[in-house]
C-alpha cells in the first residue's frame, strides 16, 4: 500500500538517515584519552597482536563484530535489485543482530555479480571481522560463494537465506513428527521451491534422518527428476527415478509438504490428500502456499507453520542467526559446521518443549501456550533463547574441534548473555505486542495535527488502538488524503459542531461540578474544548484512552482528568513519569512533571503509585530514592522527607524493594554500593526506578539526556488516574507518540482488568 510504503521512508529518513550507527565505547573526553585511543597508544596494541593474532580479540572489537555482505542479487521478495538498493535490507539485519544478541556489525554491498570476484572481495575482509553473515545472494551461485568461503575462510561463515530456515524449520520439523507420531526415516516428504532456502532445508532434514528418496523436489520447471536435462549441480543431488505429473499428484498420501516458493499455489485438496497427520510447512511470504485459514480448516489433523508472525507456529530465521553467530563468536570458531548447525536444532526443538514463562504469555497476550499442534517452535520474544541456542552451538563448536577459546563456566556465561540484552528494545517490543493483541478505543485531541495522524495511521495498521478523530472533520479529512493514510474510517468528531453530544457531556460535567462553582452554561461551554471533551468520552466508556499535549500546555491536558476522571480509588495524589530507554533496560524517573515540592507523605504516594505501574508493565521495581546525600551524609529539609517516606514505606509496604537517600551514581553502581554501603537493600543489581525530590531536579534530569540523546524517552506517562489518560511533550516525534498510543492502550487494559 502507498501509506505504508511512504511510513516506511519516514521511518528511513527521520532524523538520522538509515537504522544503524557507530558509537566509540571507549572514553574520548581528554588529550589523555585521544592519545589512546590513536597515536601513539594504538602502537602497543599493533605490535600484540602482530606477535599473536589472538590478542585481536582483546584488543579490537574483531571478536563482537559481524559483517553483513550481499551483492542485492535476490533481495527479500524484490529480486535482482543491485548492491545499493540493497543497503536498507543489510542494516536491518545488523538492527536484529544488535538487539536480539548484542552482536554490532557493518553491512557491507559488494558491487560484484560474478562468484569469483565477489569470493575475492569477501576472502580480503577476513582481518576485519569476527563472522560473516551473507545474506541475499541468488542461487546457485550462493551454493558456489558459500563453499568456496567456508573452505578458505577461518572465521564463521553462514549464508542465513540458506541455513538459517533450514535450522528453524528442521527443529520445528522434529516436533511435528512427535506429535504427529511419525517416523522420520520413513516420511514421504514433497517439497515446492529449489532455491537457496529449500536445497538447504532438504540437506539438514536428511541430516536428522528424512531418507533422501523419500523427498520428492519441484522448482518453476516441475519435478526435479531424471527426466530433467537443465539441472544445476546442486539440484542434481535431489533427483528422483520416479516422476509424478504435478504437484497436486505427488501431495496424495504424502506425510510432509515443505513450500518456499510462491503463495496459493496449493488447494485444500491437496491437502485432503496427503496422509494422517499431515505436516505442512508453506513457508512463501507473505502469502503462503496455502493460507493459514484454508488449510486448518481443510482437515482437523494438520500441523501447519508459516512464515507468518500472525499465526501459530511461524518460521523466522530470527530464531536463529543471533544466537548462532553470538555462540560462535564467543568461542572464536573458525567455521559454523553441520554440528553447530544441529546443536541449534536440537536447542531449538528442545526449548519449546519447556514450561513457557509469563513474559512470553504476556507478550503475546496468551493465557496459556504449550508444546503441541499449535506450538513446535519457539516465540522470537522469547528470553530464553540466547541462553538456550548460544551456548548449544559454542559447546559443539568446541567439541567439533573449530572453537580457539574455550567456555568453562557455562552457568557464567549465561548469566554473561543476559547481563548483554538490556530490556530497552524488548521492552518496547513487548509493549507493542501486548497493545495488539487487544487493542482499544483511542481519542486524540489534536488530530488536525500531521504527526498525531501518522502516529495513529500506524497504530491502527499495527492493530494496536482504534483511533477516534477530534478536531474540523473537513480539514482532517484533507490531511488524511494528502499524507495517503489509512484513517478513512475512523470516527471524526468536532466538538465545537456536535450540540446534542456536547450539552448531554455538559450536563454530566455539570452534575459532576456544580459544588465546584461551575454552571450548567460554563459546563456545557467546557465541552466544547476537545481535552474536555476527549477526557469525558473516557470517563462515560465512549473511549478507552485519551491522548493530548502535541501542541497544548501540559495542564491544559491534565485539569480536566483531575475534574471528570479523577484518581484511582486508594490514591491520593498523581504523578508524572517517564521511561527512559538504556542499554541496561529501560529506566523510569519520577516525579517529573505534576508534584513541585513533595512531602514526605507525597513522596510515600508516589513511590507507591510507581512501584504499581512498573509492576503491571512486567517489570521488577528496584527503587532509588535520590537525593545530595548518601544515607546521612548531609542534612536539610530533603533528607529528612526522604527518611520519613522510607520509615513508612518500610513499615507499611514492606514488598517494595526502595532505599536511599542516596546520591544517583550510588543507585547506579553496583561495585561502588557494595563497598561503601553494604547495607544497601538494592544489593548487587542496581535501581531501575529513580524518585526525585522535587519536580525541578527529575524535570532537569529526564531532560538533559534526553536532550543529549543518550537515551530515548517516553512521556510524561502519568499514573494515579482511574481510566487512561497521558500528555505527550510538545513537539513529540511519530516515534514517541506511537509508543505513547501504545503505553495508553496497555494502561486501559490494565484498568479494564484485561490482563
Amino acid at each position: 500500500m502507498e501509506n505504508q510504503f511512504d511510513n516506511a521512508l519516514d521511518y528511513h529518513a527521520e532524523g538520522r538517515p538509515g537504522k544503524i550507527e557507530v558509537i566509540p565505547t571507549k572514553p574520548t573526553q581528554t588529550k589523555r584519552d585521544l592519545s589512546l585511543a590513536y597515536s601513539p597508544g594504538v602502537a602497543d596494541p599493533c605490535e600484540k597482536i602482530h606477535d599473536n593474532p589472538q590478542d585481536a580479540y582483546k584488543y579490537t572489537a574483531k571478536g563482537n563484530l559481524v559483517a553483513v555482505i550481499s551483492n542485492g542479487s535476490a533481495v527479500l521478495g524484490l529480486g535482482n535489485l543491485g548492491p545499493l538498493a540493497s543497503k536498507p535490507v543489510m542494516e536491518g539485519k545488523g538492527v536484529l543482530f544488535k538487539i536480539f544478541a548484542d552482536i554490532d556489525v557493518f553491512d557491507i554491498e559488494v558491487d560484484a555479480s560474478d562468484p569469483q570476484k565477489f569470493i575475492d572481495v569477501v576472502k580480503a575482509l577476513e582481518p576485519t571481522f569476527g563472522g560473516i553473515n551473507l545474506e541475499d545472494i541468488k542461487a546457485p551461485e550462493s551454493f558456489l560463494i558459500e563453499e568456496t568461503l567456508k573452505k578458505e575462510m577461518k572465521i564463521p561463515l553462514m549464508h542465513d537465506d540458506q541455513h538459517g530456515t533450514a535450522i528453524i524449520s528442521t527443529a520445528g520439523l522434529l516436533n511435528a513428527l512427535e506429535i504427529a507420531d511419525k517416523k522420520v526415516d520413513e516420511v514421504k516428504v514433497i517439497v515446492n521451491g529449489a532455491g537457496a532456502a529449500g536445497i538447504s532445508c532438504v540437506k539438514l532434514w536428511i541430516s536428522v534422518g528424512v531418507k533422501k528418496e523419500n523427498i520428492y523436489m519441484f522448482d518453476r520447471e516441475g519435478q526435479v527428476s531424471d527426466c530433467r536435462k537443465d539441472l544445476d549441480p546442486w539440484k542434481e543431488l535431489f533427483k528422483t527415478p520416479k516422476k509424478f505429473n504435478s504437484l497436486a499428484e505427488a501431495m496424495q498420501d504424502a506425510d510432509i509438504f515443505l513450500g518456499l516458493s510462491v503463495g496459493n499455489i496449493v488447494t485444500q485438496d491437496m491437502i485432503r490428500s496427503m496422509a494422517k497427520n499431515p505436516i505442512v510447512f508453506a513457508l512463501a511470504n507473505p502469502n503462503p502456499e496455502i493460507a493459514y485459514d484454508e488449510a486448518m480448516s481443510s482437515r482437523d489433523d494438520i500441523i501447519m507453520a508459516t512464515g507468518r508472525s500472525d499465526h501459530p507456529n511461524q518460521v523466522n530465521n530470527v530464531l536463529g542467526f543471533p544466537f548462532i553467530f553470538r555462540g560462535a563468536l564467543d568461542v572464536r570458531a573458525t567455521a559454523i559446521n553441520e554440528a553447530m548447525k544441529l546443536a541449534a536444532v536440537k536447542a531449538l526443538a528442545e526449548l519449546a518443549k519447556e514450561p513457557v514463562p509469563d513474559v512470553v504469555l504476556i507478550a503475546y497476550n496468551q493465557p496459556d501456550m504449550s508444546f503441541g499442534k499449535d506450538y513446535i517452535i519457539p516465540k522470537p520474544l522469547d528470553p530464553r533463547l540466547i541462553t538456550s541456542v548460544s551456548p548449544a552451538v559454542a559447546k559443539a563448536a568446541m567439541e567439533s574441534g573449530v572453537a580457539q577459546f574455550d567456555i568453562n563456566d557455562w552457568d557464567g556465561y549465561k548469566t554473561e548473555l543476559r547481563k548483554r540484552l538490556g530490556l530497552d528494545n524488548r521492552f518496547l517490543r513487548n509493549l507493542t505486542l501486548r497493545a495488539k493483541q487487544n487493542p482499544q478505543r483511542v481519542v486524540f485531541a489534536e488530530a488536525d495535527n500531521p504527526k498525531i495522524l501518522k502516529a495513529a495511521h500506524t497504530a491502527k495498521e499495527e492493530g494496536s488502538c482504534t483511533p477516534i478523530l477530534l478536531g474540523f472533520e473537513d480539514y482532517i479529512k484533507g490531511q488524511i488524503d494528502e499524507l495517503g493514510l489509512n484513517l478513512g474510517d475512523c470516527t471524526i468528531i468536532d466538538p465545537s459542531r456536535s450540540p446534542e453530544i456536547t450539552n448531554r457531556y455538559g450536563q454530566i460535567y455539570y452534575e459532576k461540578r456544580a459544588r465546584k462553582g461551575i454552571t450548567l452554561l460554563e459546563a456545557t461551554r467546557k465541552m466544547r474544548q476537545r481535552t474536555y471533551f476527549g477526557t469525558m468520552m473516557v470517563e462515560l466508556g465512549e473511549a478507552d484512552a485519551f491522548i493530548s499535549g502535541q501542541n497544548r500546555n501540559y495542564p491544559d491536558t491534565i485539569r480536566p482528568a483531575l475534574e471528570i476522571i479523577g484518581k484511582e480509588e486508594g490514591t491520593n495524589k498523581v504523578a508524572g513519569m517517564y521511561i527512559i530507554m538504556s542499554k541496561q533496560g529501560p529506566l523510569f524517573f519520577a516525579d517529573t512533571t505534576v508534584n513541585i515540592d513533595p512531602s514526605a507523605e507525597d513522596l510515600v504516594d508516589i513511590v507507591k503509585l510507581i512501584h504499581k505501574t512498573v509492576t503491571k508493565l512486567q517489570i521488577k521495581p528496584r527503587i532509588a530514592m535520590l537525593s545530595y546525600s548518601n544515607f546521612g551524609s548531609a542534612k536539610g529539609k530533603t533528607v529528612t522527607n526522604i527518611q520519613k517516606a522510607l520509615q513508612k514505606l518500610n513499615t507499611e509496604n514492606p514488598e517494595i524493594l526502595v532505599d536511599g537517600e542516596m546520591q544517583a551514581n550510588t543507585a547506579l553502581d553496583a561495585d561502588l554500593r557494595q563497598e561503601l554501603f553494604p547495607f544497601c537493600k538494592l544489593g548487587s543489581e542496581n535501581a531501575n526506578v529513580f524518585i526525585f525530590p522535587a519536580l525541578s531536579s527529575g524535570n532537569i534530569a529526564y531532560k538533559m539526556v534526553q536532550s543529549l540523546g543518550i537515551s530515548e524517552a517516553i512521556g510524561p506517562v502519568l499514573v494515579g488516574f482511574r481510566k487512561s489518560v497521558h500528555v505527550l511533550q510538545l513537539g513529540s516525534s511519530v516515534r514517541e507518540i506511537v509508543n505513547m498510543i501504545n503505553l495508553a492502550v496497555v494502561d486501559a487494559q490494565s484498568k479494564k482488568g484485561l490482563f
